[in-house]
């Protein structure tokens, strides 16, 4: 199973805020990008999962900004598996523009059923 797998992610326009500055709650969005885009790196669809009546919900999020961003910069965003369980998946997040780190993240995503009842993760997510 692919641990880590990293991304470009220019900075838009709609993305900053009055002065100009990537605004904060953008990142979160990125996170979610990496998330996917991880999964679909490993062979996985998220889509594919949501149609079998499988969803992945954040129970857990955090960031802690270190440098801004600013329109269009072009930022690299890893996104790394840390740990999976039966039930869960916990990630790391690094955003870097250039050698510059702007933010590292960490998140815990719970596999659940349309009603929010936990359940297992699919072979096609779970580790190997």
């Amino acid at each position: 199973m692919l641990k880590e797998h990293a991304i470009q992610i220019r900075v838009r326009y709609c993305e900053t805020d009055a002065m100009g500055f990537l605004h904060h709650s953008q990142f979160f969005n990125f996170f979610e990008q990496g998330r996917t885009e991880l999964l679909r790196a490993q062979g996985g669809c998220y889509r594919d999962m949501e149609e079998s009546g499988l969803f992945l919900v954040v129970v857990r999020l955090q960031c802690s900004y270190h440098s801004p961003a600013r329109y269009d910069d072009v930022l690299t965003l890893t996104t790394k598996v840390e740990n999976v369980s039966a039930v869960k998946i916990e990630h790391s997040y690094r955003l870097h523009c250039g050698d510059r780190l702007l933010a590292s993240a960490s998140s815990t995503l719970a596999c659940v059923d349309g009603s929010g009842k936990i359940q297992r993760l699919p072979d096609s997510v779970a580790e190997d």
